[in-house]
């Protein structure tokens, strides 16, 4: 993350006075995968609503306000353009519980960790040993593994569940920095936001919905693990340069345009320009290793890559005009 004093000059004749951030990101970011949109987004918008009521999870008090404003069927939808209904419905369904279960630990946890526990213990005891539920939130991640258990083959659910147990600790790990009196560093920030991003335990529907299983030597080769890690941190980090107004307002901490504020002590516009760089070096690799592997891989594994490319494509268009993130739309600060 560190930048020379001529790249931070640069970077700061780059930033147009009175420019908003979402004018500032479009003229900047490296973006090579075109809008696509799935036809079906109506459905699946329905079904969340559908599910949201059937789970009790819309009785929560703001849940249903927070599905208005980020639109999982939406991000669903840019994300899996080609997805079969089934599958589009289980990422909107998926997309929405996150959600729920992120603003939710924001709540409980910001000022004291600890009261996190009960919440992050059901979950894990739901994915790792099928545990009952015991709240409405654990109720709704039981039967959402449920619809991965019937959709998915063992070996993928398998990879949901240690994938979304994965997530669950990242939100631990962000309560403590948040509660920590001093702001955490730039390395420690990116690492926590790659364990809260939530974006891998996507993959394996990515994978459920191509013909065939990956195979082993596929699954695991270091270029489609590395590939992995590059959809899930650009993927995140672009909701971060859309978001930044609101969570510094709101005194976030692990947010990849805060973390360069906060190491150069510079305007947010400079600071989101540092992070579009970074964004832009890891899809230009993201493109460069898709490249090299792609005459290895089979007809399944080509369209792997490409669902974890949808994520980089979704996340940014999403990100765009979602109302979560309204205040990137106004004029940024010099």
């Amino acid at each position: 993350m560190s930048t020379t004093h001529e790249e931070r000059a640069a970077v700061a004749q780059d930033v147009i006075p009175g420019s908003t951030l979402v004018e500032l990101i479009d003229a900047h970011l490296y973006m090579p995968f075109p809008f696509r949109r799935h036809p079906q987004e109506a459905a699946a918008a329905a079904g969340v609503d559908h599910w949201l009521r059937t789970t009790g999870l819309s009785d929560e008090p703001g849940v249903a306000a927070m599905i208005s404003r980020t639109r999982p069927a939406e991000l669903a939808s840019f994300n899996s353009p080609d997805a079969d209904p089934g599958i589009l419905q289980l990422v909107a369904h998926q997309i929405a519980y996150q959600f729920v279960f992120d603003d939710r630990a924001e709540e409980v946890g910001r000022h004291r960790p600890g009261q996190l526990l009960p919440m992050l213990c059901e979950s894990i005891a739901v994915l790792r040993d099928g545990a009952p539920p015991s709240t409405p939130l654990g109720a709704a991640l039981s039967d959402l593994y449920r619809q991965i258990r019937e959709r998915c083959t063992p070996a993928q659910a398998a990879r949901w569940s240690w994938k979304s147990r994965e997530y669950v600790h990242g939100l631990l790990y962000e309560a403590v920095a948040q509660a920590h009196p001093t702001p955490p560093r730039s390395g420690l920030c990116t690492s926590v936001r790659s364990l809260t991003a939530g974006v891998e335990p996507f993959h394996p529907l990515c994978e459920a919905a191509q013909p065939c299983e990956l195979t082993s030597g596929e699954l695991h080769h270091p270029v489609m693990r590395r590939l992995s890690r590059l959809s899930a941190d650009a993927a995140v980090w672009i909701p971060d340069l859309f978001s930044a107004v609101k969570e510094q307002r709101s005194g976030e901490m692990i947010n990849l345009a805060l973390a360069y504020q906060r190491a150069h002590h510079c305007s947010l516009p400079a600071a989101v320009t540092l992070a579009i760089q970074q964004i832009n070096r890891t899809i230009r690799e993201f493109e460069r290793l898709y490249a090299e592997i792609e005459p290895e891989l089979s007809p399944s594994g080509v369209g792997y890559v490409e669902g974890m490319a949808g994520w980089i494509r979704g996340c940014y268009y999403w990100s765009r005009t979602v109302p979560r993130y309204a205040d990137a739309a106004a004029p940024a600060l010099p």
